[in-house]
C-alpha cells in the first residue's frame, strides 16, 4: 500500500461511520476519489451502526458507475473536522490488508477445510479490539481470559441499538479454523449476548483447552459452561454459541469421544442428538429450574462435584427394535385373542358386513348392535357387553320403527348402552372422525351404515378414496379403544365381496357376508382369524305391525329372527343372468307355456329368441354358442330344468314370480296363449337390456 493510499485510508478511519445514508455516502464517494479500496471501506462500514454488507456494496457499485464522487480534499476536510492530522496517530487501529487472513488460532475440528466465507470485516473489526485481562463476566463466571479480547471504550460498534464498548469479544471459529463471527458478552446484569450482524455464526464453535486426537471433548452452548467443564476435567470443551449449533459442533468431531452437556430443560434435545452420533450426555440434576447449567453447578457444589457429574456421561439408551423376535415361551404368555362375539368379532380392531341391497345387512347390524349393547347371546354366539354407537346414515325416516319393532318382538326396551348418531357423518373428513370420538364412549363398538354414505364425496374403486375411508376408520376405532364396523354393499359381482377397490379386504380384521336366496337369507363369518370362520346361519325378517298412521294405515318394520339355513347354492355368473333375464322377458311377453291354467315352463324356441334379441354378440354364430353355453352351464348347476326342450327356472334367487307369467300367458291374444301343444310365433320386440330382479322389501319401504 502507498504513502498516499494509506494516508487516504487512514484518513477514512477517524471519521466516525454515520447511521443516515445522507451523511454516509458523501464519505464514501469521497474516499473512493481518493483510491481507497473496496475492501478498506467496507471495513469501516461495519464499524457504524446498522451496517448492511449487501447494502454497502450496491452503493459502492453505483458510485463507482458515476465516475467522479466527491470532491477533491473533502476526505481531508472531513477527517480534519474530526481531529485527524497527518501526523501518525498514537493509539490509531491500522487496517489490515485485505490480502492477508489472520492466522487461525484455534485446532481445526475436521482434517477436511471449506472455503473461507467469513467477510473480512469480521477480521478488521476483531483487530481493533484489545487483549483481555480481566473482565467481570469472567469473573462472576470464574473463567479465563486466553483468547478473548474486550471492545476498548469509545469504539463505536453498536449492534441492534446497543454499543458494545467494554464488552468481552469471543471468536467464533469455522470448521476450518477461519474467524467467521464474533460474539460479545456485556458485564453482568448490562444485557444479553449479542452476535456480530451479518456474519453467521451457524456452524461456528470456541475451543477452551487443547483437543488431542481421539481424546474426551465436552460441547456446550456457552464459554461460561465451557470454562466450568475444563476447569473440572481437564478436558477441553467446544462453545457452541446457542443451542441450535450444539448438534452441527457435535457431528463435525467425528473421531473424538463427544460429550454433550445440555443446560436443564434440554434433556430430550440432547438424547437424540447422542443417539444420531453416538455420542454420551451429562444431565444437571433433574431438580434443578430450566437453563440451570454446568457452570451454575460448578460454582454452587464444586468443582470436583461437577467432575463427578460429567464422569456419569453414558450414552442414551437405544430406542426399542421395530421388530421383535418372540420364542416359545412368549408365545405362551401371550393373552389370549378377546372377542366382542366370541369366534365372530373382535374387541377391537375393524370389521366390515357386506351383502347386496334388500338383504337384511342393515336389520341384522341393529340386531347385532342391540345384542352387543346388552350382553346377550347373538346367534348362539357368547357377546361380551360394550357401549355401542350406531350411526344411522340410510333409511334414516324408517329408524323409529325398526327400533319399535325390536323392542315388540324381544319383549323389552332397547338397552341403555345403544347410542345413535342420526347427523351426517364423513369417515373421510379428519374432523368428523375427531368429533364423533370425542363423544364415543372409550372401548365401544362404533357402526357406521353404510360404508357408501359415510363417504358420499369418495370414489370407492379408486384406491386412495378407498384408502381415505380405512384411514378414517382405522383412527376411529384407535381413539375409541374398540371396534369400527362398515356396513358395507357388494358390488354387481356378489362373489367379489364388498363394493369398491380390493384394499379394503386386507384391511378388515373380521367380516360378515349377508345373502340372500329368494325370501330365506343367511350371513357367514367370512373373515374371522382363530374364530368361526366359514360358520353360516339363516335369518329371516319377521314382519312386525306397529298400529296404523294418521291416515289410518298399517304400519311395520321388520326384526331379525334366527331360520333354519337354506341350501348355498352356486352363485350365478353374467352369462348366467343374462340367461335368466331372457327367459324372464319372454315368459312376461306372454310366450310361457300353460298346462290346464297353470304355468309350466318355456320352450327352448322362445327362450332362445328372446336370448338373441338382448345378446351383444356381434354375430349370429356368436350368439348361438353363446346361448348353448348359458343354458348347459344353467342346467349343469340346478338353476334349471328341462323336460321335452320345456325350460323351467327353480332357483328363488331369481325371484321369478311364475304367477305373473301365467297371467301374461293368459292374457295374450285371445286364443294365442301358448300351450303345451305348440308355440306362439308372436314375440315382443324392442326388450332389450338389463331386467331388474324384483327383489321384494320389507313392509315398512326401507331398504334392508
Amino acid at each position: 500500500m502507498n504513502a498516499d493510499l494509506t494516508r487516504a485510508t487512514d484518513a477514512l478511519r477517524s471519521i466516525p461511520c454515520p447511521k443516515d445514508r445522507e451523511s454516509w455516502w458523501p464519505i464514501v464517494g469521497s474516499a473512493l476519489d481518493e483510491g481507497v479500496s473496496d475492501d478498506d471501506i467496507l471495513s469501516w462500514c461495519a464499524s457504524g451502526p446498522g451496517y448492511n454488507a449487501a447494502d454497502a456494496k450496491s452503493t459502492i457499485k453505483s458510485l463507482r458507475k458515476r465516475g467522479r464522487t466527491g470532491k477533491s480534499g473533502s476526505l481531508f476536510q472531513m477527517a480534519r473536522a474530526q481531529g485527524w492530522s497527518d501526523n501518525p496517530p498514537r493509539n490509531r487501529h491500522t487496517l489490515p490488508d485485505v490480502s492477508e487472513l489472520l492466522r487461525k488460532p484455534q485446532e481445526t475440528r475436521k482434517t477436511i477445510t471449506r472455503p473461507v466465507t467469513t467477510p473480512n470485516t469480521v477480521l478488521a473489526v476483531w483487530e481493533r479490539f484489545k487483549p483481555v485481562t480481566g473482565h467481570p463476566y469472567i469473573e462472576a463466571k470464574r473463567g479465563i481470559a486466553e483468547g478473548l479480547r474486550v471492545v476498548p471504550d469509545g469504539d463505536p460498534l453498536t449492534i441492534a441499538g446497543h454499543s458494545v464498548a467494554g464488552w468481552l469479544a469471543v471468536p467464533a471459529y469455522g470448521p476450518g479454523g477461519d474467524l467467521q463471527s464474533l460474539q460479545f458478552i456485556p458485564p453482568p446484569g448490562q444485557g444479553k449476548k449479542l452476535n456480530m450482524p451479518d456474519a453467521s455464526i451457524a456452524g461456528a464453535s470456541f475451543t477452551v483447552g487443547a483437543l488431542a486426537a481421539g481424546g474426551l471433548v465436552y460441547v456446550v452452548e456457552g464459554i461460561g459452561q465451557a470454562w466450568a467443564c475444563w476447569k473440572a476435567t481437564g478436558h477441553p470443551a467446544i462453545v457452541a454459541f446457542g443451542w441450535g449449533n450444539v448438534a452441527r459442533i457435535a457431528a463435525d468431531l467425528q473421531g473424538y469421544r463427544v460429550v454433550i452437556v445440555p443446560d436443564r430443560g434440554k434433556e430430550a434435545a440432547a438424547e437424540k442428538i447422542a443417539r444420531d452420533l453416538g455420542a454420551a450426555v451429562a444431565f444437571m440434576p433433574q431438580d434443578e429450574p430450566d437453563n440451570f447449567d454446568a457452570n451454575d453447578y460448578g460454582q454452587r457444589e464444586g468443582l470436583d462435584a461437577l467432575e463427578h457429574l460429567l464422569s456419569q456421561a453414558a450414552e442414551p439408551a437405544k430406542p426399542e427394535p421395530r421388530f421383535k423376535l418372540l420364542n416359545a415361551a412368549d408365545l405362551e404368555a401371550m393373552p389370549p385373542l378377546q372377542w366382542r362375539i366370541k369366534g365372530v368379532m373382535p374387541t377391537r380392531g375393524l370389521a366390515q358386513i357386506y351383502g347386496p341391497s334388500k338383504a337384511g345387512k342393515s336389520f341384522l347390524s341393529f340386531d347385532m348392535a342391540c345384542a352387543i349393547a346388552e350382553g346377550c347371546r347373538w346367534f348362539g354366539y357368547r357377546v361380551n357387553a360394550a357401549p355401542v354407537v350406531y350411526v344411522a346414515l340410510e333409511g334414516e325416516a324408517g329408524f323409529k320403527l325398526r327400533a319399535e319393532a325390536w323392542k315388540l318382538h324381544n319383549c323389552r326396551a332397547l338397552p341403555a348402552d345403544l347410542h345413535l348418531v342420526m347427523q351426517p357423518f364423513r369417515i373421510n373428513h379428519p374432523q368428523d372422525v375427531q368429533d364423533l370420538a370425542a363423544v364415543v364412549p372409550s372401548g365401544a363398538v362404533i357402526v357406521i351404515d353404510t360404508q357408501n354414505r359415510a363417504a358420499p364425496d369418495a370414489d370407492e374403486n379408486a384406491a386412495r378414496d378407498m384408502g381415505g375411508i380405512i384411514e378414517g376408520a382405522k383412527t376411529l376405532q384407535a381413539l375409541a379403544d374398540g371396534l369400527a364396523v362398515l356396513v358395507a354393499h357388494t358390488g354387481k359381482d356378489s362373489t367379489k365381496g364388498p363394493r369398491g377397490h380390493s384394499s379394503q379386504i386386507p384391511a378388515v380384521d373380521a367380516a360378515i357376508e349377508v345373502s340372500r336366496y329368494g325370501e330365506r337369507r343367511a350371513w357367514r363369518a367370512d373373515k374371522v382369524k382363530d374364530g368361526a370362520d366359514g360358520a353360516e346361519h339363516g335369518f329371516k325378517l319377521e314382519v312386525i305391525a306397529l298400529g296404523t298412521d294418521d291416515d289410518g294405515d298399517t304400519l311395520t318394520s321388520c326384526a331379525i329372527a334366527p331360520d333354519e339355513l337354506a341350501p348355498r347354492r352356486k352363485l350365478m355368473t353374467e352369462a348366467q343372468r343374462q340367461g335368466i333375464a331372457a327367459y324372464r322377458i319372454a315368459c312376461e311377453a306372454g310366450e310361457g307355456l300353460l298346462d290346464a291354467g297353470n304355468f309350466i315352463g318355456l320352450h327352448l324356441e322362445a327362450w332362445r329368441e328372446s336370448f338373441y334379441r338382448i345378446s351383444t354378440a356381434d354375430t349370429q354364430e356368436a350368439k348361438k354358442k353363446a346361448f348353448q353355453r348359458t343354458r348347459k352351464d344353467l342346467v349343469a348347476d340346478g338353476l334349471v330344468t328341462v323336460a321335452d326342450d320345456v325350460y323351467r327356472v327353480n332357483d328363488p334367487e331369481t325371484s321369478i314370480q311364475e304367477r305373473k307369467f301365467t297371467t301374461a300367458a293368459q292374457c295374450r291374444d285371445t286364443g294365442h296363449g301358448r300351450d303345451i301343444d305348440g308355440i306362439s310365433p308372436d314375440h315382443q320386440a324392442g326388450q332389450t337390456g338389463h331386467v331388474s330382479l324384483d327383489m321384494s322389501q320389507c313392509p315398512d319401504g326401507e331398504p334392508f
